[in-house]
């Protein structure tokens, strides 16, 4: 008798086997969040699944910045979210971004 393997989900989706998580921000002192974006991604880097990280600054709209990440996949995304470290320096910074929807995958793998 075979067994096929179970699919994880996401809402009834197929995890995607990467993932990249496209945060934007409009931020009026950049210094500060400069410093913040910085002690961040030092807590992303160390989590299971990250990739790369990419920080932009719109070149027609300066107070416009994008911080983009990639993931092994969206479940290590969202377990670098949880976590002592993570909820006192990534999810306040998170909060600060844009409200709209962040997480891409490639529609290749569909």
């Amino acid at each position: 008798m075979t067994v096929a393997n179970p699919v994880l989900t996401v809402d009834g989706h197929p995890y995607a086997d990467a993932v990249m998580v496209i945060t934007r921000f409009r931020v009026v002192e950049p210094d500060g969040f400069v410093g913040r974006i910085h002690a961040a991604l030092a807590v992303l880097r160390a989590r299971t699944g990250f990739l790369t990280a990419d920080l932009e600054r719109n070149l027609d709209e300066p107070e416009l910045w994008v911080l983009v990440t990639r993931w092994e996949n969206v479940g290590s995304y969202r377990r670098a979210l949880q976590g002592y470290e993570s909820k006192m320096v990534v999810v306040p910074l998170l909060s600060e971004a844009l409200d709209e929807p962040s997480a891409y995958e490639d529609p290749a793998l569909q």
